[in-house]
């Protein structure tokens, strides 16, 4: 059933997706905000339906609330961001942020944090021991944050480009990107270090493994990344958030699809090795 309810919504918000660069003016801007609300109901779903509402409130309370906190500080004061102002086009405001922005962050947290639970070990026998405990906390954290925060090398450039959101100083950049201060994206590492952090103690050990009802999440996650790119290089006329996010996110999507892949050859070779023979046939030939 989770699986289900699952796909069913991952696949209408990549259709919404596919739609996105077919738009343009108000529909595109109200394709965007459906597309963030699909995000979250896809993401917060599956916590409630895969690990129950203490999972389900912790996110919504770390991503959404913890998110909305951080923008409203970043609008007033400039911090850790930069100094900024959203555009009307992205729906109703409070404290000057708009409400799908912190949907947003839940959206590609959940995701972010399966991802890196299942390349740190967590649907493999728990590791013993403090140190190897403590070093697998520190590395699922890494790639959680890192997952997350390489995100807005798509996402900024996207939204700027559109006018959803202006920088009043957006010196230093990064190459090929300008209008975007660097503070920008470091001020995402600092929140989803974080968010990552407050995650697994508020949402209890149901978060630390990873099994097949979190294949959506995966699938979510890597379609973001490949479908980004494409969209950014071809579509979207922004060739160089397509390289920064190709290389930022690639630290957490290569080895998850190649986990995957690997994963899925190993489930077919067991699953030849102990096909049983059909009647009337030699077994051994």
């Amino acid at each position: 059933m989770t699986r289900r309810i699952s796909w069913t919504l991952l696949g209408v918000l990549v259709l919404a997706q596919i739609c996105y660069p077919l738009t343009t003016g108000d529909t595109r801007a109200g394709l965007t905000v459906a597309t963030v609300v699909l995000g979250w109901l896809l993401s917060v779903g599956h916590a409630l339906l895969s690990r129950g509402p203490r999972v389900a409130a912790a996110l919504v309370a770390v991503a959404t609330g913890g998110g909305f906190a951080i923008e409203a500080i970043g609008v007033a004061t400039g911090v850790p961001f930069g100094s900024y102002d959203y555009s009307g086009e992205l729906g109703p405001k409070l404290a000057g942020v708009p409400l799908i922005i912190p949907l947003a962050w839940t959206w590609m947290a959940w995701p972010a944090w399966l991802a890196a639970v299942r390349l740190t070990g967590g649907s493999g026998p728990t590791a013993s021991g403090n140190a190897s405990t403590a070093g697998r906390w520190v590395g699922r954290i890494a790639l959680a944050t890192v997952g997350l925060a390489a995100w807005d090398l798509f996402l900024d450039p996207q939204m700027v480009a559109e006018g959803y959101w202006v920088w009043r100083n957006a010196t230093p950049a990064l190459p090929g990107l300008p209008g975007i201060p660097v503070s920008n994206y470091l001020g995402w590492l600092l929140f989803a270090v974080l968010m990552m952090s407050a995650l697994r103690p508020l949402a209890g050990p149901a978060v630390e493994r990873t099994d097949q009802r979190d294949h959506p999440m995966f699938a979510l996650y890597l379609w973001t990344y490949f479908s980004s790119i494409l969209a950014h290089a071809v579509f979207l006329d922004l060739p160089a958030s397509a390289l920064w996010g190709a290389a930022g996110m690639a630290v957490t999507a290569v080895p998850l699809a190649v986990t995957l892949l690997r994963a899925r050859r190993a489930g077919d070779t067991l699953r030849d090795d102990h096909q049983p023979a059909r009647p009337g046939v030699d077994a051994t030939r």
